[in-house]
């Protein structure tokens, strides 16, 4: 055996071990036991220096022309707070797949703030997303509500959801909250997911099935598909988030594609 074949055998062990490490260490930490305390610190403090660069990036890019127009609504996940870079977030994957799909270029213009709740995306989101909709954006989709847990209040979470539902349009395709895996917070978060459900069903909405794309990652998934800060996903995790949209966006990608066509042909006025 190679060194190099034996490196590549062994990388999935690897990184378990190292997933097992940080998770330990984040949950010691989070219970307060040093020096885990101040590794946890230092791994969100890091991962806190990246929101003014992704949020820059993505204003940046939505100046970008493109033939197809995605525009997205949501959190922290949806700038890519954990990634690599900015563009592995999911909206960025998202984007990487319809234009592998379309053929077309994309124009993403991501709505998204960190730390957005469901009352901060009603209050700051959808005024911008208002004036977007006479552009007639090709493919929204929405991730948003995983901020609202940590100070749960359904009443608010419920008339916020179905806020920002009623003004989307018909293709919007909605994803419901990822998988938090503590039982604490596993019951808000279910019970956050059927506000949001009967919500997407009154307005006619696609759900894309996060939960559960979440959930069948299982331990190796909170291993290997997880931040520094052990809350945001990283590239892999991400690559989760994607794949979970992607079902509900096959449908709303052929019928972008076919409407890039005619205008092409007709042109845009």
């Amino acid at each position: 055996m190679t060194v190099s074949s034996f490196s590549r055998s062994d990388a999935p062990r690897q990184s378990l071990t190292a997933g097992a490490r940080l998770a330990a260490s984040t949950v010691l930490g989070t219970y307060g036991v040093r020096p885990f305390r101040e590794r946890v610190r230092e791994n969100r403090s890091t991962l806190n220096e990246t929101l003014p660069v992704h949020s820059k990036w993505w204003r940046d890019h939505a100046k970008a022309e493109g033939e197809l127009l995605y525009v997205a609504i949501g959190d922290s996940a949806a700038q890519g707070i954990g990634a690599s870079r900015p563009d592995r977030s999911y909206v960025g994957q998202i984007a990487d797949q319809l234009r592998a799909t379309t053929g077309r270029s994309i124009r993403v213009v991501n709505l998204s703030v960190s730390g957005a709740t469901t009352s901060l995306a009603v209050r700051d989101q959808l005024p911008r997303f208002r004036d977007l909709r006479s552009l007639r954006p090709d493919v929204v989709t929405v991730s948003i509500g995983a901020n609202d847990i940590a100070e749960w209040d359904p009443v608010r979470f419920e008339r916020n959801i179905r806020s920002i539902f009623a003004e989307l349009p018909l293709h919007a395709v909605v994803a419901d909250l990822p998988c938090f895996y503590f039982p604490q917070n596993e019951r808000k978060v279910a019970e956050a997911n059927r506000m949001l459900r009967a919500a997407a069903r009154e307005h006619g909405l696609v759900v894309a099935p996060l939960h559960e794309a979440t959930r069948r990652q299982g331990l190796r998934g909170i291993l290997t598909q997880f931040a520094r800060d052990m809350f945001h996903p990283n590239d892999h995790g991400y690559a989760v988030w994607a794949e979970a949209f992607r079902p509900g966006l096959a449908r709303v990608v052929t019928r972008a594609g076919e409407r890039a066509g005619a205008l092409t042909v007709g042109g845009r006025g």
